[in-house]
């Protein structure tokens, strides 16, 4: 399958298109094209980022008081009005490489869970079809939050998770922190995982959805501390 069939048929035909990489395990493309769009999608929303992260800067007495204003206006100039060498580190190194070593990790992870069940399955198997499954979050997922962020004319404030339903939550709250990582997109990505988890290491659908989601909980509850952590910090 060439990476358009294999692009629709994450979406539309999961359970042929993980089982044909589990025998043939494409990636390269498929990678690249994530990157590609990552990068794209962190060019067009990093101003609205910036602008956010310093009005909620400007607006945090503790923090001024614990950096000291000297520091504190130095950081607060620095969100307002980035250098070029700045943006371009961070929009075109930082963050596909953080992207790329998140998918690196995370497919690791996957095989010893995958493991534990079976002896069959190798890492890049598993890495391939983790790329292809982020088809759904980083491509399908990152288009609809593009809108978003052009209609508010705000990043911090945009979500495709829980969240969205109560929009009365302050994103500083502990609430709002835990339902953000109740995304709809991360939802739909990892239940087709299931498709691949279960070709892979020749296990049963269910067994494999247990597995895919149970990554799923335990990432989304680092990141849920790690969120509480820094709005700890930053109040």
């Amino acid at each position: 399958m060439n990476l358009i069939d294999r692009f629709q048929g994450v979406i539309f035909n999961p359970q042929q298109t993980f089982k044909a990489l589990a025998e043939k395990p494409f990636w390269k493309d498929a990678l690249i094209l994530i990157l590609i769009v990552w990068i794209v999608y962190g060019y067009v929303v990093y101003p609205f980022s910036q602008r956010d992260n310093a009005q909620f800067m400007e607006n945090n007495v503790r923090l001024k008081e614990r950096m000291g204003e000297e520091r504190f206006n130095q950081a607060l100039e620095n969100l307002r009005n980035p250098s070029l060498s700045s943006k371009i580190l961070r929009i075109f190194v930082l963050s596909p490489i953080s992207l790329l070593v998140g998918f690196l990790f995370s497919s690791l992870i996957l095989l010893f869970f995958g493991r534990l069940t079976s002896t069959e399955g190798k890492y890049i198997h598993v890495f391939a079809a983790y790329v292809h499954a982020n088809f759904i979050d980083k491509i399908l997922g990152n288009a609809l939050r593009l809108v978003l962020v052009l209609l508010k004319k705000s990043y911090i404030q945009t979500t495709t998770s829980l969240a969205l339903l109560f929009p009365q939550l302050e994103i500083t709250s502990p609430s709002y922190i835990i339902l953000s990582q109740i995304d709809f997109f991360q939802l739909w990505m990892f239940g087709i995982f299931g498709y691949a988890i279960s070709a892979i290491f020749k296990i049963p659908l269910k067994k494999a959805l247990f597995i895919s989601y149970g990554f799923w909980l335990i990432k989304s509850a680092l990141y849920v501390a790690m969120g509480l952590l820094t709005m700890q910090f930053m109040r």
